[in-house]
């Protein structure tokens, strides 16, 4: 497991922004994925970072043991788990997520 965790820190670090989803950005699989993709879409975030936990099973559970987080998609910013589906259309809403994204990484 450390190796998949290993995996992910550089995964997460090594990106502005990553999305953990189901599908891609052009084909999202779940109506959730969808909804992440497009509020960074109309945040303005057109360059990003995205995996497909469909793909791979040791990256699904793995991402899910990485952040104690039971659920995909997952929205990492500057390194940091912004959160679900709920939490970013909620950040999104109230402009939080919009300054979130404009920072960039230290």
């Amino acid at each position: 497991m450390s190796d998949i965790h290993d995996t992910i820190k550089d995964q997460v670090t090594k990106n502005h922004v990553v999305l953990y989803m189901k599908g891609t950005p052009q084909f999202p699989q779940c109506g959730f994925s969808a909804t992440v993709a497009e509020i960074l879409k109309r945040c303005g975030v057109t360059h990003y970072t995205s995996f497909n936990i469909l793909q791979d099973e040791a990256l699904r559970q793995g991402i899910k043991d990485y952040s104690n987080w039971p659920t995909i998609p997952q929205l990492y910013v500057n390194g940091e788990f912004v959160g679900g589906c709920d939490i970013v259309r909620e950040m999104y809403q109230s402009g939080e997520l919009q300054q979130l994204l404009a920072q960039q990484p230290a």
